[in-house]
């Protein structure tokens, strides 16, 4: 079990960090790289026990996969962050007031740190939702608090004794408990939030934060789309489509949710993610390869989302061998396939965020956009084709957090980028100097020049006739 942090041992917590941040000033270029490498040591030693702890939280995750996602994931991010904070950190020179930069008026804008950023993570990556928004925190200057899912409980204990282990208090901490915490974590008075999680949850944390005025980051998730251009290449899009929904079992926030294709492509594309699904999978009890659903009430929803939708008159169908008795047990499912729901079904409502994948069908590709448009924007959106022209129509007829064309689930990976969402699918973003941006605040200042022209030149009061003159001939179109 988790051992929560009782409210007043948090808010004495975050009051330290932030009474310590005041103390220390200026946080320099050599003592934010020296904090990322302390994580990035933290995160290799403790590499295996947290792999074997998101393994156990998921009832049988791959290592292999959780080194991938998440540690490698975190490091990427980390080393990003540490190795190019220097290039962030200078004053940016702006033009003065004119026309008192004539006698030496500068300005400047300085990149401050906020103080104490507050980072709820999410169970599908209990590790990279908390270490890469701490690596652009840290690049930042500012210190953090962390507070680990509790469906991945096992992970969060690691989390916090490894954080223990390698860090002040004072600069990172490891909050865990379940949704009391969570929701009085969200009530503090942050310097800056950030959250990963459902969109309904993100609501209730920006309520939360709004009593402090607290900036929020929040990182909401939403049934990513797929358009698949008739030019496109099916064969290919199949494959990087089965590769991106079975990582995780479809467990991710930017996994493909939603595919669009031409109707004369439908029989094909089916033929061909079932083929590739398969041979990533060709068995599901016991494959360690074949993540879990995390537990019970999740399983349960994905499977009440397709049985939904086959009662409602869909048609679907199954790409990997029918689940046995044991797979059941170990949730391990095969990929559902669910071709044109009606649109009141709960697979077509609800981001499916398990094994399951909608298809549906299109005439002309405008009217796919058409429908992808009416609902809420994504956190992702994936275009498969090789029609230069379409493809540039796509990317200026949509608008999601980020975008793979000709892949799925990629932009994520990009280190110098910003990865987050918009509208539903959440606001702001990590990774990169957009991330670093993110957590800073920047502070404009100009500086006043030797010689203040506004007496001579009639400018202060009482003005007169040809002060009056001159203001009128600046005004103009």
């Amino acid at each position: 079990m988790l051992e929560s942090v009782a409210p007043p041992s948090l808010s004495a917590l975050l009051a330290a960090q932030q009474a310590a941040f005041r103390a220390e000033g200026p946080v320099s270029a050599a003592t934010r790289q020296a904090r990322l490498q302390c994580v990035i040591d933290m995160l290799v030693a403790h590499n295996d026990a947290l792999c074997d702890a998101m393994g156990a939280d998921f009832g049988g995750r791959a290592a292999v996969f959780s080194m991938m996602n998440d540690v490698a994931g975190s490091l990427g991010s980390l080393k990003h962050a540490r190795d190019h904070l220097a290039n962030w950190l200078p004053d940016q020179p702006r033009p003065s007031v004119a026309p008192f930069d004539n006698f030496g008026a500068t300005a400047w804008v300085r990149y401050q740190p906020k103080g104490v950023v507050g980072i709820i993570g999410t169970w599908n990556a209990p590790v990279f939702t908390l270490l890469s928004p701490l690596a652009c925190a840290f690049a930042a200057g500012n210190r953090a608090i962390l507070k680990p899912s509790e469906i991945a409980p096992r992970t969060a204990e690691v989390m916090a004794r490894a954080v223990a282990e390698f860090f002040d208090p004072e600069v990172l901490a490891v909050v865990n408990g379940g949704p009391d915490v969570a929701a009085e974590f969200s009530r503090q008075p942050w310097n800056h939030l950030v959250f990963t999680g459902s969109t309904s949850v993100g609501k209730l944390i920006m309520k939360a934060a709004a009593e402090n005025l607290v900036p929020v980051t929040l990182e909401l998730g939403g049934k990513s789309p797929v358009l698949i251009g008739r030019n496109a290449d099916i064969g290919n899009a199949a494959e990087r489509i089965a590769i991106g929904k079975g990582a995780n079992s479809g467990q991710l926030c930017v996994s493909p949710d939603t595919v669009w294709v031409h109707a004369s492509q439908l029989d094909a594309l089916i033929d061909r993610l079932k083929a590739f699904y398969s041979d990533q999978f060709p068995t599901l009890a016991g494959n360690p390869d074949v993540t879990p659903v995390v537990n019970e009430r999740h399983f349960a929803r994905v499977e009440s989302y397709v049985a939904d939708a086959g009662a409602r008159g869909a048609r679907v169908v199954m790409a990997g061998e029918w689940p046995c008795e044991q797979a059941v047990a170990e949730r391990r499912m095969p990929l559902r396939i669910v071709i044109n729901p009606p649109a009141d079904s709960e697979i077509a409502r609800h981001e499916i965020f398990g094994p399951a994948l909608v298809l549906r069908t299109y005439s002309e590709l405008p009217d796919a956009v058409a429908e992808i448009n009416a609902g809420e924007r994504p956190l992702a959106l994936y275009y498969f084709g090789t029609d230069a022209a379409e493809q540039q129509w796509v990317l200026d007829h949509t608008l999601s957090g980020g975008v793979s064309i000709n892949d799925v689930t990629m932009h994520p990976a990009l280190h110098d980028a910003p990865f987050g969402g918009v509208g539903a699918s959440g606001m702001g973003h990590y990774h990169g100097h957009e991330g670093f941006l993110e957590f800073s605040h920047a502070r404009s200042v100009y500086s006043a020049g030797g010689h203040d022209p506004r007496r001579e030149w009639g400018m202060l009061p009482p003005y007169n006739e040809g002060f009056v003159q001159m203001i009128r001939s600046a005004v103009t179109p």
